[in-house]
C-alpha cells in the first residue's frame, strides 16, 4: 500500500519526522488525501478544507502543497473527520471522511476513532496494521459543492503598517489604534 509517493512504512516514518510521532489520525488523513487527490482531474488547481483541526492538516500538509501558510488549506471546525478538495475557483470538490458505520471489522480503528477506550490501552500497532489492511474500503465519499465565502481567493492587504502606541511592535493599521493584542485581543495575559 502507497500512501501519496511513498510506500507505507516510509509514510509511518514521514509521519513521525514531520509530527512527531505516529499519530493513526495522520495515517488516515494520509489516505483520505489519496482518495479525494485521486478524484480530482488531472492538472486541477485546488484547496482544501479540514473539517478537524486535529492531525487531519498535517496530513494534507505532508503529502500538497497545500498549508495553512499559503491559505490553500482552510480548517472549517465541524469535529468531523473530514476533509475535502475542491477547485479554488468554481467549489466544486469531493468529500471524504472516515465513515464510523465501515469500522465494525475494524476493532481497534473503531476503539481509536470513538474513543471506546482510552489512549494508553490503544495498541498502536495494531492499529497500524488494521489501516493498512483495510485500506480506502473504511471511508466514505461524495461529491461536493463548497460554498462561495470559502472560495474568496484572499487578496494580500496593502495595508500601512503602524507602531502600536502601547507596545510599539509593527502591525496592520486597518486594524486599529492600537495592535490586537493591545486592545486585549492577545492569546495571553
Amino acid at each position: 500500500m502507497k500512501i501519496g509517493p511513498y510506500e507505507y512504512d516510509a509514510f509511518i516514518d514521514k509521519v513521525r519526522e514531520f509530527h512527531g510521532s505516529v499519530a493513526p489520525g495522520i495515517v488516515a488523513g494520509g489516505i483520505m488525501v489519496d482518495i479525494a487527490r485521486d478524484r480530482l482531474p488531472e492538472g486541477e488547481f485546488f484547496d482544501v478544507i479540514c473539517e478537524s483541526q486535529h492531525c487531519l492538516p498535517d496530513a494534507v500538509q505532508l503529502l500538497t502543497p497545500c498549508t495553512i501558510g499559503n491559505r490553500w488549506l482552510k480548517i472549517v471546525e465541524t469535529s468531523r473527520y473530514a476533509l475535502t478538495f475542491y477547485n479554488k475557483y468554481t467549489g466544486s470538490g469531493v468529500r471524504v471522511f472516515l465513515d464510523a458505520g465501515r469500522l465494525g471489522d475494524w476493532p481497534a480503528i473503531r476503539a481509536w476513532f470513538l474513543k471506546e477506550k482510552p489512549k494508553k490501552e490503544q495498541d498502536l500497532q495494531e492499529i497500524l496494521e488494521e489501516f493498512q489492511r483495510a485500506g480506502r474500503g473504511i471511508y466514505g465519499v461524495e461529491q461536493v459543492k463548497v460554498k462561495e465565502e470559502f472560495l474568496t481567493v484572499p487578496q494580500h492587504r496593502r495595508s500601512a503598517i503602524a507602531l502600536c502606541p502601547s507596545c510599539n511592535e509593527a502591525y496592520r493599521s486597518d486594524l486599529g489604534d492600537e495592535c490586537p493584542a493591545c486592545r486585549g485581543l492577545g492569546p495571553y495575559r
